[in-house]
Formats: structure tokens, sequence, C-alpha cells
């Protein structure tokens, strides 16, 4: 998307939000972004009306709804319709209005490109390089953080041979490899950088990603060798792994006298330039 039709335009003036740190999501005042979109004087009316025509078209979507307490510019809270940016996006598709025509068409592309990289991942590869340069990481960076991608892939896969489900599985045992290289949970590491939605590698130094690609590769040799059968066998995997790179991290702390681990983010550290 251009500068001026990205997803960010969801931080706009007037578009109430909500950050749930539980579970890292963005909630959005689904009235505001109505408003905004449609410029309807009557933006309750209209969302009533959408909800209606939503649920004769047999969507489920009202049941991903939810009501969180928003101040109003009487500056009282009240309750209102909220929703994540998965849902925000699938309300504005169904929305007649020019204003949302650049999030449809986008969403379109997007989709394309996903069916491009599902016939050829090669292509998805390509695209990250694309955007990191285009945010402007160095060389150096972008070939480790590629590599990176590619022992994350591998580890995945092993998971999966094992039986480890795709999601809240996946996420545990990332968090079990990060606690034990790196001393902190996946959610405490993110904090320390003061990172919400953005992507913790994308945040870490060459070290930072080297050890961490240390792990995870550990964590598949080892998981390649013990072929573990339940899910808590794959806890205690990702934990040796993670404990491999956590004894190197350890290691060269004592040899250079310094932290590994920084708090700080990709433009702090000068990964990227600050735009």
């Amino acid at each position: 998307m251009t500068k001026a039709t990205k997803i960010a335009i969801f931080e706009g003036k007037g578009i109430r939000r909500h950050w749930n740190d539980t579970v890292e999501k963005w909630y959005f005042s689904v009235i505001d972004v109505i408003t905004v979109l449609t410029q309807s004087s009557r933006p309750r009316k209209y969302w009533d009306d959408l909800k209606r025509k939503l649920i004769l078209e047999g969507s489920e979507l009202s049941e991903k709804i939810g009501q969180l307490k928003m101040q109003a510019s009487d500056g009282k809270f009240y309750l209102t319709d909220v929703a994540d940016t998965e849902v925000m996006l699938r309300i504005i598709q169904s929305i007649p209005s020019p204003n949302a025509e650049p999030f449809k068409l986008w969403l379109a592309r997007v989709g394309y490109e996903r069916l491009e990289e599902t016939a050829d991942p090669e292509l998805a590869i390509n695209r990250a390089l694309k955007t990191y340069l285009q945010k402007g990481y160095s060389q150096e960076w972008i070939n480790q953080r590629l590599k990176s991608i590619e022992i994350r892939k591998t580890l995945t896969d092993e998971w999966e041979k094992r039986g480890v489900k795709e999601g809240l599985e996946f996420a545990i045992l990332t968090n079990e490899i990060t606690e034990a290289w790196a001393g902190l949970t996946t959610k405490q590491y993110k904090n320390l950088k003061g990172l919400k939605k953005e992507n913790l590698r994308d945040n870490m130094t060459n070290l930072e990603l080297v050890l961490n690609m240390l792990a995870e590769t550990a964590t598949t040799e080892i998981s390649q060798k013990k072929k573990p059968k339940t899910f808590p066998e794959n806890r205690k995997v990702a934990k040796a792994g993670g404990t491999i790179a956590g004894n190197a991290r350890r290691e060269i702390e004592s040899k250079t006298g310094k932290k590994v681990i920084t708090k700080k983010g990709a433009k702090e550290l000068k990964l990227i330039e600050n735009k």
C-alpha cells in the first residue's frame, strides 16, 4: 500500500484503539472507522444495518466483535463495539465507499501474492528481501535475517513431524527456546525492546540473531535425534536447544564484559535508517 493508504490509517485522528497486551492485538472502534470511511452522519445506524446484512449473508463476523469502554467526546467512557485488525479489514470489505477501495485493492493484491508464494515459495524470500531493503536494513543484516527465516522453517517443519500444532503450541515451544537462551520470555524480550506488533527478530542485532539461530538449529538437531512423541517431550527438547545458545551467550558476555541482549530496537541500533 502507499504511505497514504497503509493500515496505519487506523492510527489516524479520531479512531480510538486499545492495545491488549495479553493477546498482543490492537482493537479499533468500529464506529470510528465507519465514520472515517463512509463520512456518514449516522454511523451507528450504518453499522447496525451492515451487521444485519452480514448476518443475512451467513457471516459469523458479529460473533468476533467485542466491546470495550472507550472515552467519548464528552470525556466519559462508554461501551463500544471493537474489532481487531483482521476483523476490521473484513468489515471494510463490506463497505461500499471510495475511501475503503484502497484497502480492498491491497487485500486483493496480498491474497494474490500469497497464492503465488504457495506455488513458488522462493517468491516469499524475494519479497522479504525487497521489503527489508526498502526499510533500510543493511545487506549484512538482511543476509542473517533471511538465513534465520530458513532455520526457523526447518524447525517448524520438524515440529510438525512430531505432531506439534501450529499456533499456541508453536508459541509455547518458541518461548521455551527464547527463555533458555536469552534469559527472557518472548513477551519480556519484546517489552524490553518496547515492541508491540513488531517482529522481535527484526529488532535483533546480528549477534542476537546468530544466537537465536543457534538455539533453533540445536533444537532441530536434538529433536531429529530424540524424536519426541509428546508435547512435554518437545518442550524439554526446546529448552535443551535454547540452553546450548544460552551457554554461548553467557560465555560471550563473560569474555567481552558486555550484555548480548539489548533493549534497543532496530532504529535505535541503526539497523535501519531513521525515516
